[in-house]
């Protein structure tokens, strides 16, 4: 054999050695994982229904990873701090991110993200819904949605609805609302969700998609009056209020997602055993009746690309609202 035919079986065997020594310390890393406390990162204010989904979540997948989860609140930017967070972060799925549909709707608003949402994240797995609940001053003379669509079709830009902000769930489902049913009435932005339930118990307003973290106790309280809930079958906590099928209005299932994604590049065999083990706990009746109290409900185990296609849908849908209104960003 000659000096050049050793030196080009030198290079080969060089090249496979690499290839091996990467893959090796792949696999070895999803074997390993997680091999530190894992940070699940939430862009949502603590006790709110997205924190107590998260909280419930990590209790019972520590116990399973043999790490602990913890949870970090990193509030603004409508969610963008924590997700840009999550987004820069090192690819190793030990910083995850619990987020919202919100995550869409700012991408379908703002031209402005500091990531790329489709990108720069691996969508991982939707573990609940949250939907809003459609609701009126408890003495108001409206006592159905079908009043509603009346009194509003009668008295063009007479109506008027809340929301917790520009851009903010309630606000871009009350404008598909609107186009469905080509009526006009008056958006009135609150600072956040509260706010709005405080002049909807006043009188202030006529209606809003509140969530239901919000309206369930001014419900059960008698303050405010349920009209409909957005999602495909009745809330557990209010079995007596219609969906909107049930009220007359079909292909209005709107909720909100609460799912986990993970910074684009995670390796494949970790994105798996995260999947694994959040499909445990979707299995668990124990996490849905924890959920039930903060209105949400718990998803069914699934596939990241079953996340992939809804995300996307989900995405397209907000960008149509966002367009068809033409919603400018505060």
């Amino acid at each position: 054999m000659n000096i050049a035919s050793l030196k080009t079986m030198h290079r080969a065997l060089q090249s496979v050695f690499v290839f091996a020594s990467l893959f090796l310390a792949v696999s070895a890393g999803a074997q390993t994982y997680p091999s530190k406390p894992i940070r699940m990162v939430v862009p949502w204010p603590a006790g709110g229904l997205v924190d107590v989904a998260a909280r419930q979540l990590g209790q019972r997948m520590q116990v399973a990873l043999g790490q602990p989860v913890v949870i970090d609140n990193k509030l603004g930017a409508g969610g963008n701090l924590g997700a840009d967070l999550v987004a820069k972060a090192p690819a190793d799925g030990h910083t995850l991110l619990f987020t919202t549909s919100a995550l869409t709707m700012n991408t379908a608003l703002r031209s402005d993200m500091p990531f790329n949402t489709l990108r720069d994240f691996e969508r991982v797995a939707v573990v609940a819904y949250a939907p809003a609940i459609l609701v009126v001053n408890a003495n108001s003379g409206i006592r159905t949605l079908q009043d509603l669509i009346k009194a509003a079709r009668s008295q063009p830009g007479k109506l008027s609805y809340a929301s917790a902000g520009i851009g903010s769930p309630a606000h871009l489902m009350s404008e598909l609302f609107k186009s469905r049913h080509n009526i006009f009435v008056v958006h009135i932005p609150y600072t956040g969700a509260p706010a709005a339930m405080n002049d909807q118990i006043a009188g202030r307003i006529d209606f809003q998609f509140a969530n239901a973290a919000v309206a369930l106790p001014q419900i059960k309280a008698g303050k405010v009056r349920a009209l409909a809930v957005t999602s495909t079958q009745r809330m557990p906590g209010l079995p007596e209020i219609p969906t909107m099928a049930e009220a007359g209005m079909n292909q209005f299932e709107i909720q909100q997602w609460l799912g986990l994604l993970a910074p684009q590049g995670t390796p494949a065999k970790v994105i798996e055993r995260i999947v694994s083990e959040v499909n445990q706990v979707l299995a668990l009746n124990d996490f849905s009746q924890a959920l039930i109290g903060s209105g949400t409900s718990s998803a069914k185990p699934g596939k990241p690309a079953d996340f992939d296609a809804y995300f996307q849908q989900d995405l397209a849908q907000w960008t149509s609202v966002v367009k068809s209104a033409k919603i400018q960003p505060e």
